[in-house]
């Protein structure tokens, strides 16, 4: 009687224990799993109804619940346990490492939070070239684990469009080496994506469009598991110049050179009104879905630093609507989404009543605008909030990749705050639209965080504190203190092109050395202080410490460079002799350092660029490509030369330090010939 008792009460715990679990709690424990590395047994994960989204915090026994209307919900409540309860951060590159606490922290007390806007959007074009060109999966799916655990669920997903095109093209008759000719080498391909350069660094190799094509489906297929949509790509109109001769009576223009590129890698533009674009379109988006699936939001980007054949109102108008009834044809349930950039860029050109015009022309529930630099413009202040089309309120937050200490923290917090009181009831989300990762991941985490009511936000004391208590891995006043110091007083500048230290930058006389520094190097120094007599637990901390010191030495190096100039115009040979030797060592100090972290290292980019090759002449293609557009950007586009400068170990000694000495070099000679020796 004792055993048929037992094993009653064993069939009943193993009935509880295998309770059906929905879909989007698996995908939740799936996520926890993979965050945690074994400690999902301590997290139970609830799927509530909701017609927002909403997270639960509670504590239940000693697990933590986390409840959620969805599993990116659920995400979010596990980032927020982790960083405010565990005092840890889940950093956006797998490389980024974390300790728990021996013993998980309980809630003290229940903890509920509603999303602020239903849509958060990240990434921009550029940033599949500034950044993610080279990766994979094992870096993407982390990416995708962070990208949930911030809330987003509006993410680009524009990897594995060219197999599309290859077999679209190839399908009407292009030839293969003409098709993959069209394309750019991979790390360019982003422009060549916005309509503008074809061809240059190509053709690409047959295995990296069959490579590419796999990793979407897994990419694509996350994303989804996790409740976001992913934003594919739909034809804007660039056709290869080929196409012509296939079909001669098609209204194909050649559009202007780009970026200081010379004609022959100008793109070539289909006038949407044709017949032939809704046929191509039709055509990309079925083959599309059907090897990659559809969400049924479409970036499609068709004048992105272009000039349209014509401002006139009418012409914008007609051009929009046939865009969009070319995309429903092929998709009835389409939105079609645009970067707002254009906007700002040409905001000469655009006036109100052609941005008007443009947007106003079919239904504003079929599409959604990127308020592309809202820390620069808002442009739905300038706009009637963009005429009650649906808006994304976004964070460009850096340009190429480049490697600065910026974002003004309370400024963005103002100026988010007063869009979500004063932006219309069509201001549906909050996003990033970063160029590429660069050295303050903390800037989009802040931003991500906004988008939820938390307590935090309503005090950036509090929530700087918290940072600090994440970075280190516990609680300090000294690491507080020190961070509080940080956004305050060197956090004071928002992003602009060309923001990387001096020394990434091409030498020159006389030009400025940052001059658009806006805090002292002591109040950065004294931080580092603080944080360096600490011993902080989290690869965070240790990336500070390398983050914050490569920004002093920098800033050291643009003083030096300012001396040197003084010491050129007094023609004082000693003094710059001494002051050149000393520049050329703080690189020197500067290459070290970086050495220490993955982060910071240009053989990791070269790397993982060969890792692509299936042979050595396509490894030896990837690897020039990497380098390329990290330096002279192409061989072309002098405009661009310098754009994506990186302080990175290795960029630094064999590249920016050389280019230096060649300069001092040349500037003594340039004394010599003058006849001066001394001064």
């Amino acid at each position: 009687m004792r055993k048929l008792l037992i094993l009653c009460v064993v069939c009943l715990l193993a009935g509880c224990s295998t309770a059906p679990v929905s879909q989007e709690e698996a995908a939740a424990e799936a996520l926890v799993e993979r965050v945690l590395w074994g400690k999902a047994r301590h997290f139970i994960f609830k799927e509530i109804p909701s017609d927002t989204d909403v997270f639960v915090l509670e504590q239940e026994g000693r697990k933590i619940r986390i409840s959620g209307n969805n599993a990116n919900s659920m995400a979010v409540g596990l980032n927020h346990y982790l960083k405010y309860y565990c005092h840890v951060e889940f950093g956006w590159l797998k490389e980024d490492t974390f300790r728990l606490p021996t013993r998980l922290p309980k809630l003290p007390t229940t903890v509920r939070s509603e999303a602020r806007v239903p849509q958060r959007f990240f990434l921009n074009y550029c940033t599949y070239g500034y950044t993610m060109p080279w990766w994979k999966w094992e870096d993407w799916e982390h990416f995708i684990d962070w990208m949930a655990l911030n809330g987003v669920n509006l993410p680009l997903a524009i990897t594995g469009q060219e197999a599309i095109w290859y077999q679209i093209w190839t399908q009407m008759g292009l030839s293969d080496e003409e098709v993959r000719s069209y394309f750019t080498g991979p790390a360019h391909l982003p422009w060549h994506r916005m309509q503008n350069i074809d061809r240059w660094g190509g053709p690409l190799p047959q295995s990296w469009l069959n490579g590419q094509r796999e990793l979407q489906k897994k990419i694509v297929a996350r994303e989804r598991e996790l409740n976001m949509r992913p934003v594919l790509p739909a034809f804007s109109g660039h056709v290869p110049r080929e196409l012509a001769r296939l079909y001669p009576d098609a209204p194909v223009i050649q559009l202007e050179a780009w970026a200081g590129y010379p004609d022959e890698y100008a793109c070539t533009f289909l006038d949407p009104m044709s017949e032939l674009y809704s046929q191509i379109q039709k055509m990309f988006v079925e083959k599309e879905t059907e090897i990659y699936g559809s969400d049924h939001v479409y970036g499609i980007d068709i004048f992105n630093e272009l000039m349209p054949p014509s401002w006139e109102p009418d012409y914008l108008r007609r051009v929009s609507r046939q865009v969009y009834e070319s995309l429903v044809a092929a998709d009835p349930e389409a939105i079609w989404l645009q970067m707002g950039w254009l906007f700002y860029n040409e905001r000469r050109h655009w006036t109100e009543e052609r941005v008007e015009a443009y947007l106003t022309s079919f239904p504003t529930d079929r599409q959604i605008i990127l308020d592309y630099y809202c820390e620069r413009m808002e442009v739905w202040r300038r706009t009637e909030r963009f005429y009650g089309v649906p808006y994304i309120w976004c964070l460009l937050g850096n340009f190429g990749g480049n490697t600065a200490l910026v974002g003004r923290f309370r400024d963005i917090d103002e100026r988010l705050e007063t869009a979500l009181a004063e932006g219309g009831d069509n201001l549906t989300g909050i996003g990033a639209t970063l160029e590429g990762f660069d050295c303050n991941p903390y800037v989009y985490e802040f931003l991500l965080e906004n988008a939820w009511d938390l307590p935090q936000h309503r005090d950036i004391v509090s929530w700087t504190e918290g940072l600090a208590d994440q970075r280190l891995g516990f609680i300090s006043e000294r690491g507080r203190a020190a961070w509080r110091r940080i956004i305050d007083s060197v956090y004071v500048d928002s992003t602009v092109p060309d923001q990387s230290p001096y020394m990434t930058q091409r030498p020159n006389i006389g030009k400025a050395t940052n001059d658009r520094l806006k805090y002292s190097n002591e109040q950065l120094t004294l931080s580092l202080e603080l944080l360096l007599s600490l011993d902080g637990r989290n690869n965070a901390y240790l990336f500070d410490l390398v983050n914050l010191t490569r920004q002093a030495l920098s800033n050291l190096f643009d003083s030096c460079k300012r001396d040197f100039d003084n010491a050129y115009r007094e023609r004082n040979r000693a003094a710059m002799d001494s002051i050149s030797a000393q520049m050329l060592e703080i690189m020197d100090d500067t290459d070290s350092l970086l050495a220490s972290q993955s982060y910071f290292l240009v053989g990791k980019w070269i790397s993982d660029a060969r890792s692509w090759g299936s042979t050595s002449e396509e490894m030896d293609y990837f690897e020039s490509n990497a380098r390329n557009l990290l330096t002279t950007w192409s061989d072309k586009a002098q405009l661009l030369n310098d754009y994506a400068s990186r302080c990175w170990n290795g960029l630094i000694g064999s590249f920016y330090k050389v280019r230096w000495q060649k300069f001092f070099s040349a500037v003594s000679a340039a004394l010599d010939d003058s006849g001066i020796s001394d001064a």
